[in-house]
């Protein structure tokens, strides 16, 4: 055997043990690059902030008042989205939301006011708002036999957009200045051109997958079940949107290093967060979804009250170690509340990972506030305690169907 054939035998052997039989190759490997250049929007704006402090003169709450516009479009339209994408086929809203991202993360770079930063990213935000509805949808739907390990595959594309975010966008803005998102949005509208040359491909899933997710989960929507799910989602983005948007700036302030070695830590946890999802997935597809969700939260706590405790070797280390039992929960608690309402999985989509992100980046506006008046130690504590809520919320979370 020659070795191109060999490589290539290896190749297709990684992609089985990734992709096992009764998941679509070729349709989650395009959800997952879509879903990468849809987060790769959202990682990049709190890399963005240390140097829009440094450079414009932002506090940490206006700071944080940015942060919350790149995700409020998404925490607000989103549901609304998912509403309409129950009712008509709209799979052309993956590629125009990747065209806003785009958009909205390149104007941000060059606006020449806050008022006019604010909106790019709020459009941005719209964007990710008009591509993850229909993208899980289609995720559930190609991966249908193997859902927990399908799902855990397209969450995959989302936490390496999160990771790229500061591993583009930081020497991007150092060799180009705050212009270099230009870059990072060219990334994400190439990715949006895959995705639409592809649609109907996914199509192809579309009336088969939902037949099977109705008869598997029953026909009763289960609201109550629903808002714990979502409420425990809530918390967790809290936690995670907290640590990426304050760690670089307690690094420069509380342990002397710069902007690049803040947003490597949290590169670092994004980066674990990959790794967490596929294990994850896997978990849920062997022990249950409910199980492997409350496993993620009860290690997450410990780690969290670490973080303001270590040097800084250590805090690189506990952000890996929270990124990878923290991505083991995300989209486990999407499938629960796909089971909870499965006459809705637009709406379940659009609430899990939309309002209930949305409502954790509110969080991190008021953490923003905390820390102009009592310090980034006391935010880390306060993120340590939303890890905490967690749990609680965690354990009423109903058993697997």
């Amino acid at each position: 055997m020659s070795p191109a054939a060999a490589l290539a035998g290896l190749g297709r052997r990684s992609l089985r043990a990734v992709l096992p039989e009764g998941v679509d190759r070729r349709g989650i490997s395009v959800l997952s690059t879509g879903h990468l250049a849809a987060d790769l929007f959202q990682g990049s704006v709190p890399a963005l902030l240390p140097f829009l402090i440094r450079e414009r003169g932002y506090s940490y709450a206006a700071a944080g008042a940015l942060f919350l516009m790149g995700s409020l479009g998404s925490s607000l339209v989103q549901p609304v989205l998912g509403i309409y994408a129950d009712r008509v086929r709209a799979s052309w809203l993956m590629p125009l939301g990747l065209a806003l991202a785009a958009g909205g993360l390149t104007v941000a770079g060059v606006a020449a006011s806050y008022p006019a930063t604010a909106v790019a990213l709020l459009v941005g935000g719209f964007g990710v708002a008009a591509f993850h509805p229909e993208a899980v949808r289609f995720a559930t739907h190609v991966s249908a036999r193997r859902r927990g390990t399908g799902m855990s595959v397209f969450a995959v594309g989302g936490a390496a957009g999160f990771a790229l975010g500061p591993i583009l966008t930081t020497p991007l803005v150092l060799w180009l200045g705050l212009p270099g998102t230009g870059v990072v949005g060219l990334v994400i509208l190439l990715a949006g051109a895959v995705v639409l040359v592809s649609i109907p491909h996914l199509e192809r899933f579309r009336v088969v997958g939902e037949r099977h997710l109705t008869a598997a989960a029953g026909v009763v929507d289960r609201w109550g079940r629903f808002s714990l799910a979502a409420a425990t989602g809530t918390t967790r983005a809290a936690l995670a949107f907290g640590l990426q948007a304050f760690v670089p700036s307690y690094a420069i302030a509380e342990l002397a290093t710069s902007e690049g070695v803040g947003n490597a830590a949290v590169a670092t946890m994004l980066a674990a967060s990959a790794a967490g999802t596929l294990l994850g997935g896997r978990l849920a597809d062997r022990l249950g979804f409910r199980v492997t969700v409350l496993a993620s939260l009860v290690l997450q706590v410990p780690l969290a009250a670490a973080l303001p405790l270590v040097p800084l070797p250590g805090v690189f280390a506990v952000m890996g170690a929270i990124g990878l039992v923290g991505g083991m929960c995300f989209y486990p608690l999407v499938a629960i509340g796909q089971n909870a309402i499965p006459r809705h999985l637009g709406l379940a989509a659009g609430v899990m990972l939309g309002l209930a992100i949305g409502v954790g980046a509110g969080i991190v506006a008021l953490l923003g506030v905390l820390g102009d008046h009592a310090g980034l130690t006391a935010v880390l504590w306060t993120i340590a305690g939303i890890a905490a809520l967690g749990v609680a919320l965690g354990l009423t979370l109903p058993r697997d169907p």
